[in-house]
């Protein structure tokens, strides 16, 4: 999803690798593993990652062993995303850190465009389509099932607005930038008339029944 804010700075990503000196200890053999969580975070963003900016800082964990302590990371390779400890110890998950940069890139820009995050066998996700394309709202569609930076992203977006507990399901709209919600807000929005169904899932914001 594009951000409205490109000017946003990029986020931080620390790499400790198994490498450097102290007193007269020295690295001599290199880590294989820190390495290759290199060669993930490159590659991660180049593709998963694209288009979010991210800027990589690189240290010798025996140099500076004592940096990543408080937060926690005292085994390389560790991997710091924004400050926090998402990996350490062995080859870095590219899912894990495809999570980390969306959740901390979400929470500093804002959406733009028409968005709808959905999934394939969704009849909500299919009767929003159906509202949009009456209206004639171009729209981008992201299926959270194949893409993970689409449910990433998602639940990214929609968990500070509806809670860290409250359950998110599919559809879930943007429009002009500004959160809708699922099938049945887009419709009210449209001034679309929303048959009562008792076997409809609820989203994640519809209204609690009086």
């Amino acid at each position: 999803m594009p951000a409205t804010e490109p000017t946003a700075s990029p986020v931080a990503v620390t790499l400790y690798r198994w490498a450097g000196a102290w007193g007269p200890f020295k690295v001599k053999i290199p880590c294989g593993e820190c390495s290759l969580t290199l060669d993930v975070i490159q590659d991660t963003m180049a593709h998963e990652l694209d288009g979010i900016p991210v800027a990589v800082d690189i240290h010798d964990w025996l140099s500076e062993w004592w940096r990543p302590l408080p937060k926690g990371g005292w085994h390389a390779p560790i991997v710091i995303v924004e400050g926090r400890l998402v990996s350490q110890g062995h080859a870095l998950n590219r899912g894990v850190l495809t999570e980390a940069v969306i959740d901390a890139w979400a929470r500093r820009s804002a959406p733009a465009g028409n968005h709808l995050f959905g999934k394939e066998t969704c009849p909500h996700c299919v009767r929003a389509k159906s509202y949009l394309a009456e209206a004639g709202i171009d729209y981008a569609y992201h299926d959270v099932v194949r893409d993970p930076r689409a449910l990433y992203e998602m639940l990214a977006r929609v968990k500070p607005i509806v809670g860290p507990k409250t359950p998110i399901t599919v559809p879930q709209i943007w429009l002009d930038g500004a959160y809708v919600g699922g099938a049945d807000m887009l419709g009210e929005l449209l001034d679309r008339e929303v048959e009562p169904n008792p076997d409809r899932g609820r989203c994640s914001l519809s209204p609690k029944a009086a």
